[in-house]
């Protein structure tokens, strides 16, 4: 029996989570949501209303101490560079400076390795420049 697709309509965590969405990543989180359209909408939808939409929604922390520790989490997974890229610059968007996302990942080298934490330091490079040349 094949499973039921997600419902189509928009619900109050999508419109919450799409807000909370375009608040941190602007342009980018939607061009991530339009790129599953053909392969997986149902999952953007999930992307969309679980974490925008319940936990960045929750009003126990702000949205800086949010990112921060999303670009801590991303760095010290070591394998999902585009991720962190955006994070990178979600951290900007809400108020972190360029030298506390540098600090974040540089923490990781205590608790994720050098590896990961060189990794981060070359993400966040790629974005600090991608935001000087103003794309």
């Amino acid at each position: 029996m094949k499973p039921a697709p997600a419902e189509t309509t928009h619900s109050s965590r999508y419109d919450r989570g799409l807000a909370k969405l375009k608040e941190i990543d602007g342009q980018a989180g939607e061009r991530v949501i339009q790129s599953l359209a053909d392969i997986a909408p149902d999952f953007a939808k999930y992307l969309i209303e679980f974490p925008f939409g319940d936990i960045y929604s929750r009003p126990q922390l702000d949205l800086k101490s949010r990112e921060i520790g999303v670009v801590a989490a991303l760095t010290a997974l070591g394998n999902a560079t585009p991720q962190l890229k955006v994070h990178i610059h979600g951290a900007l968007n809400v108020g972190c400076t360029q030298e506390e996302v540098v600090e974040i990942i540089m923490q990781m080298a205590v608790y994720a390795g050098f590896p990961a934490a060189l990794n981060g330091l070359f993400a966040a490079k790629e974005v600090f420049k991608e935001r000087e040349a103003g794309h």
